[in-house]
């Protein structure tokens, strides 16, 4: 061991080491800095590559996905809903029903300055442009976000499909799917198609929906006769339709005529429109009240009734008309359905005092005209307002006509060459029994109705018991032709075969037991005025959707019963208005036919009449506000009772005035059945000689085969030309065929001298018609001396 002092080793776990250089990193060259501080947070052009990258990737992902992942859903319920619109014969609106406004209508029935309008208000580069606008949708959530107002940055593509695919909330995922929709729609519709969509969808305020809706409530017009400046205010709507309009909002005026100018500077922009054009144009003011769109007044019962009308008779389901959509054009005319409502406000309605007759307060009236040539339904009334009375009067079968159904018996006698008991054939002259309570003969039970009043009429013709509307005679007539037989005639002149009292009647069928309804009635008499050719009544001019037309039924016709049946009615009906119990319906100032009828009780009053080109009937109805029960008319209007020679008489005279005012007067022209004016006493009878009470004249004959009226001298148009068998008689007064057969060109015997036989001709001193001849008692009379020149 050595004596030399070791040096001493130092102790590793504290001495001091040698620095060592660090080893350089993977990826990294040597002597590269480092970035530290505030460097480290900026990302390097290799991050922000890659991170680009990724978000791309991310992007065209997502995008290829949302457009594969969202479909073009079906429409929402609102954009499908339509209104069906009713439309008079002219084409003016009658209703708008359903729950939104709207009518669809193709690009084609708006005009062009309604399009160009509205691309110039909301999308002037809309043919351009894709279906979205990127740039559009950001500076619109800029504006929105820094409190610039909201606004869409739509296309009308994109507002397209909010309106009718989507829903108007304002969600990021409705906005996405929007901008999907969008462009997929415009891959698979045209341009004009996605404008057309968006015109039909966008709401403009007064609870319209689609342009065309719009036109209406505004302006009254359709779409297709918008001109540019109503154009361009409706476009200037869509922006905000509640503030827009100028007559709810005129404080907002001049912000409205702002948007109107704009919306025109961009039509002249656009080309559209010559600055000439621009130059000379005025703000176009809407209506101050809009065309009504509900259901009240008429409206309602109308709809109602053409509604049931084309379900009944299959031309469109029930199911269709609720989708809406329909543009239904009726028969009724605009200025008859608004005379036939005032006939009834100035001899009805303003006589009422509800506040101090509480029967005033059951008076209900229903009417129906028909025009008896084409079988078109040119009025109604139905009641005072919809809204208030929902049953519509004009259709309804639950109230009796009374004797406005004895026409019937007799056109059906007639018809079938029909005898008395005794074997007499049944013509206006033929001689009845008219004592009120007498049995009737040849039916199985007892059957014995009193007159009006109890009255007795002892031997009285056909002819007087119509105009006197004598019970006793029509119930025997009943059973003489035979009530089948009656129902028969009933059924084929135009009531419904399912008219309630009208299977189960007897003899009482003839006094008017069955509740037809006043449409029926009025199709009934248009069949014995157009000379027994029968036509269903129709209500439909032409139904529309869209650009397709829906087919109507072709009418038929047929001849219900012959010429000679209906034409010796309406001889017969003519008394009734000339001397009978309708003499107030004289102030239709025309040839008229008709009959007055009453229901038991008192309940119901009717008229129902015709001339050559009017049908018409009225009723008057006693009715219960509260319990719906029919109740006696006694005391209405101030009056003991009201009958059909009353109010409902005056109010057919009223309308059909007015209804035909302008029109030339038409005479009848009608052929009778061969003995129409040869008197057919009962056999018991043939004795009465001169100066017995029946009989006056001594002819045997208790009407005397003499017209009551006597000749004016004069020729007015209510002269009938009326053809009897093969020959030809005129009531006319006054010239070559007057009613003196020795004037007429007919010899006493009955042969003309052409050589026809006039087989109606008695070889007396009257005219083969005398209903036709007139005199100061008879309508023509009256007319003649009065009022002549109206006449002409």
């Amino acid at each position: 061991m050595s004596d030399e002092p070791q040096r001493q080793q130092p102790d590793r776990s504290w001495a001091p080491r040698r620095p060592q250089a660090a080893a350089p990193r993977r990826g990294k060259t040597a002597g590269t800095p480092q970035r530290t501080g505030w460097r480290r947070l900026i990302p390097t052009w290799r991050t922000t590559l890659g991170s680009l990258l990724i978000a791309a990737l991310l992007v065209v992902g997502g995008f290829f996905l949302g457009y594969h992942l969202v479909q073009i859903p079906a429409a929402n319920a609102l954009a499908t809903q339509q209104a069906n619109v009713y439309l008079y014969a002219d084409g003016s609106v009658i209703a708008r029903d359903g729950e939104v406004n709207r009518e669809n209508v193709t690009l084609a029935q708006i005009s062009k300055d309604a399009q160009h309008a509205v691309l110039a208000a909301e999308d002037r580069d809309f043919y351009t442009e894709s279906a979205v606008d990127p740039q559009a949708m950001i500076r619109a959530a800029w504006n929105t976000a820094t409190g610039k107002g909201k606004q869409s940055g739509s296309t009308i593509t994109q507002q397209y499909v909010k309106n009718y695919y989507l829903r108007q909330e304002q969600t990021i995922t409705r906005k996405v799917k929007e901008f999907f929709i969008s462009i997929k729609l415009d891959r698979e519709q045209s341009k004009d198609q996605i404008l057309e969509g968006y015109l039909n969808t966008s709401f403009f305020g007064r609870g319209a929906y689609g342009i065309q809706a719009a036109a209406h409530a505004y302006y009254g017009i359709d779409a297709a006769h918008l001109d540019a400046g109503r154009a361009a205010y409706l476009a200037a709507l869509v922006n905000a339709p509640s503030q827009y309009d100028v007559i709810t909002h005129p404080e907002n005026r001049e912000a409205v005529e702002r948007r109107w100018n704009y919306v025109l500077d961009g039509m002249v922009d656009e080309g559209w429109l010559t600055p000439y054009e621009r130059a000379g144009m005025r703000f176009p003011a809407p209506k101050q009240t809009t065309l009504p769109t509900g259901l009240s007044g008429q409206r309602g019962y109308i709809v109602t009734i053409v509604k049931n009308h084309l379900i009944e008779n299959d031309i469109i389901d029930e199911a269709s008309l609720d989708a809406g959509g329909y543009r239904i054009t009726t028969t009724l005319q605009k200025d008859k359905q608004d005379a036939f409502i005032d006939a009834v406000n100035d001899n009805l309605m303003d006589r009422l005092d509800q506040k101090n007759r509480k029967v005033d307060t059951h008076v209900r009236a229903g009417g129906a005209s028909v025009d008896p040539k084409t079988g078109k339904v040119v009025a109604m009334y139905n009641g005072v307002d919809y809204v208030k009375q929902y049953t519509p009067n004009a259709t309804r079968r639950d109230f009796q006509v009374g004797s406005s159904f004895k026409p019937f018996v007799f056109a059906s006698a007639v018809e079938n060459d029909s005898r008395t008991q005794d074997g007499r054939p049944i013509t206006p002259n033929t001689v009845y029994d008219g004592t009120s309570e007498r049995p009737v003969q040849g039916w199985s039970g007892h059957y014995a109705p009193e007159n009006e009043d109890h009255r007795d009429y002892g031997r009285i013709t056909v002819r007087e018991a119509t105009d006197k509307s004598v019970n006793a005679v029509y119930a025997q007539m009943a059973v003489d032709v035979g009530p089948d037989k009656v129902r028969r005639t009933a059924i084929d002149l135009g009531l419904s075969k399912n008219t309630p009292s009208l299977d189960d009647a007897g003899p009482s069928i003839a006094l008017g037991v069955a509740t037809a309804s006043v449409l029926d009635m009025a199709e009934a008499y248009a069949t014995l005025a157009n000379h027994g050719k029968h036509g269903a009544y129709t209500m439909i001019e032409k139904v529309t959707k869209g650009s397709g037309t829906v087919e109507l039924p072709a009418r038929r016709t047929r001849q219900a019963i012959s010429r000679q049946a209906a034409d010796t009615t309406t001889s017969v009906l003519r008394g009734v208005v000339e001397k009978g119990t309708a003499t107030a319906a004289q102030t239709a100032g025309r040839p008229a036919a008709g009959k007055t009828g009453t229901a038991e009780e008192d309940t119901a009053a009717w008229f129902a009449g015709y001339t050559p080109d009017l049908a018409t009937v009225v009723a008057v109805m006693g009715q219960d506000p509260v319990t719906a029960g029919h109740t006696p008319l006694y005391g209405a209007m101030g009056l003991p009772r009201v009958n059909g020679g009353g109010a409902p008489a005056e109010i057919w005279g009223q309308y059909t005035r007015d209804a035909l005012q302008g029109q030339p007067v038409k005479a009848f022209d009608l052929r009778l059945q061969p003995g129409a004016w040869r008197t057919q006493p009962p056999d018991d009878d043939t004795s009465t000689g001169p100066g017995s009470s029946d009989d006056p004249t001594g002819t045997g004959d208790s009407d005397s085969d003499t017209p009551d009226d006597a000749d004016t001298g004069s020729r007015t148009p209510d002269d009938t030309e009326e053809q009897t068998g093969g020959g030809r008689t005129d009531g006319g007064t006054g010239n070559t065929t007057g009613g003196n057969g020795d004037d007429d060109g007919t010899t006493d015997d009955g042969t003309t001298t052409d050589g026809t036989t006039t087989q109606d001709t008695t070889g007396d001193d009257t005219g083969a018609n005398g209903d036709d001849l007139t005199g100061p008692d008879g309508l023509t009379g009256a007319l003649t001396q009065n009022n002549r020149r109206d006449w002409w």
